[in-house]
């Protein structure tokens, strides 16, 4: 990998005055945020769930903006360069349909059973060992993927602005810090909202200039098609099983591996992503949520997806040994080569943003499940309200810590979707193998939770560091290597529940309403619930436009018709 310092010489951008007036105006609303949202912190419920008060509108661009750091910008990009319109299965298939899951399936459990994170849940199905388990490679997976965003922040700063990369990560981390510590997850909720606007300002005109650059799409396509083959600037081109192609799987693989095992695993128990939801005000906007960021995503990939192919047109072999460039450097190159200044300002304030984003989605679902799950469950229980706050903050500035000494721990991925998706194979996916089946399957046993999820997590691990990393088989890419553990770590964990269930007890029935599909909504005191204590919709919500399952079915058909034009 190439160092950072070594990009800076070749990508710094001619900053002047007016981009770092932008920059400043930037800071200052998100410092401006933070104390506002101070004021409506009163209880632990505010700090950490923004006392489930905000509107769907609000907690869907929070929920798809949380989801914009360095995975969508620099990794996405990154991954098209590398790989072309494979892109978009990140995107239609790998994420939309999960998405939609989440919000017509998934939300009535979460919302309905009144936790406070995901993990949370784990203890009201299974048992305190599956709850404290999932509690710990949660908070070990925030801080790591916070740490993603910190680097890939440093490195574009280093390089586009000449700023030293201690330089960047402390003052990105002493804002993410700053405003997360004054008003808790409404700040930084807030912030999502207005860094998803600032991210699309910053996008839109890389992607216009640069598709002007290379003559329009047909330009773009006719030049990759000649560099790399017909099945670059195609969806499914190449998949067949033993094909070769530049991602390295095959459409089984792509289908189980990313769009069911990946996917699936990240968007319905990752809990930087539902505690936006968990936030909104009544189960109607909560299953919204979710549904609401569908359509964004969906379009999302154009704007990340076209740089990178343009970045791979305009140098001959972008990313690859002798080329001068890093794949993920596809972002800052166009940067530098196409935007004048004040557009400039904005692009650089938008891709902080977006890293600030990432990063803030992360440490404040750290500090909730660090505070409630492990503190306040199993080291200091049955304190004041106030005190669990402070510990809140505390912790706060301890994962922000934390994420900048894991920050070069990306540094040994070149493609940092790559690094991503490999951390989302060993955490995520064995977490939704033990939801689905305790959530789908009544006789899923209390001690199945915690095996299925260290079993799920090991076969993951084994398989890349193990059967990939040491040529075992023979798996041409990181990609190919990550959906293969996905599967290999969803497998392995249902087959041992399915086992462990057979040997051991089930939980009573009357322990599991609102928590197995099938069975009564809980009552808010948590006793014994009765026909119709489901929650009604509230005033407006059952307007036709917000019913949940045309928004969910809406999202799934203009996804598919998306790929129409790319799959020949």
């Amino acid at each position: 990998m190439e160092t950072p310092t070594h990009l800076a010489a070749e990508l710094t951008l001619p900053i002047n005055w007016l981009d770092y007036v932008i920059l400043g105006i930037y800071f200052v609303a998100v410092l401006g945020i933070g104390f506002a949202a101070r004021r409506s912190v009163r209880t632990s419920l505010d700090f950490f769930l923004s006392g489930r008060s905000l509107p769907a509108w609000v907690t869907g661009l929070a929920f798809i903006a949380a989801n914009l750091g360095a995975t969508e910008i620099l990794g996405m990009a990154a991954n098209s360069a590398q790989y072309g319109v494979y892109t978009t299965h990140w995107y239609w298939i790998g994420a939309i349909p999960a998405m939609v899951f989440l919000g017509l399936v998934m939300m009535p459990f979460y919302y309905g059973s009144k936790v406070r994170s995901v993990p949370e849940f784990l203890l009201l199905r299974f048992d305190r060992g599956a709850h404290l388990l999932s509690s710990v490679l949660f908070a070990f997976a925030a801080i790591l993927i916070a740490g993603v965003n910190l680097y890939a922040l440093a490195i574009v700063v280093e390089a586009l602005l000449g700023w030293p990369q201690w330089v960047a990560i402390v003052v990105a981390g002493f804002f993410v810090l700053a405003y997360i510590t004054l008003g808790g997850l409404s700040s930084a909720i807030y912030n999502e909202v207005l860094q998803f606007f600032v991210i699309l300002a910053a996008l839109i005109p890389i992607t216009v200039l640069g598709l002007r650059r290379v003559g329009g799409w047909d330009g773009l396509s006719d030049n990759l098609t000649a560099q790399h083959g017909d099945n670059f600037m195609t969806a499914w081109g190449g998949t067949g099983i033993g094909s070769d192609n530049p991602l390295g799987a095959n459409w089984l693989t792509i289908v189980l591996g990313l769009g069911f095992v990946l996917s699936f695993g990240y968007w319905t128990t990752n809990f930087a992503e539902v505690q936006r939801a968990l936030s909104a005000k009544n189960l109607s906007a909560a299953r919204r949520t979710p549904l609401i960021a569908a359509f964004p995503k969906i379009f999302i990939v154009f704007l990340v997806m076209i740089p990178g192919l343009v970045a791979a047109a305009l140098v001959p072999r972008f990313g690859a040994p002798g080329s001068g460039y890093q794949y993920n450097d596809a972002i800052p190159y166009l940067m530098q080569q196409l935007l004048p200044n004040g557009v400039l300002g904005i692009a650089v304030t938008g891709l902080i943003a977006a890293f600030m984003a990432g990063m803030a989605a992360n440490i404040s679902s750290f500090n909730t499940v660090f505070t409630n799950d492990i503190w306040a469950r199993y080291t200091v229980r049955h304190r004041e309200d106030g005190y669990y706050v402070q510990v809140g903050r505390v912790i706060t500035a301890l994962g922000v810590l934390a994420s900048i000494g894991t920050a070069f721990l990306a540094a040994s991925f070149s493609n940092i979707m790559a690094y991503l998706q490999t951390l989302f194979s060993f955490f995520n996916v064995p977490m939704f193998v033990v939801f689905i089946i305790g959530m789908f399957w009544k006789r899923a046993s209390m001690k199945s939770g915690f095996w299925g999820l260290l079993a799920g997590t090991t076969a993951a691990m084994v398989n890349y560091f193990v059967v990939y990393e040491q040529g075992v088989i023979d798996i041409p890419t990181d990609q190919g290597a990550n959906f293969v553990s996905a599967i290999a770590g969803f497998v392995a964990g249902a087959v041992v529940m399915v086992a462990v269930t057979l040997f051991t007890e089930p939980k009573p029935v009357s322990e599991l309403q609102g928590l197995v599909y099938g069975t009564l909504p809980r009552t808010p005191s948590g006793g014994t619930p009765t026909p119709g204590t489901a929650e009604p919709p509230a005033e407006g919500d059952d307007a036709w436009y917000r019913k949940p399952a045309l928004l969910g079915w809406g999202a799934i058909v203009l996804a598919a018709a998306c790929y129409i034009p790319f799959s020949f």
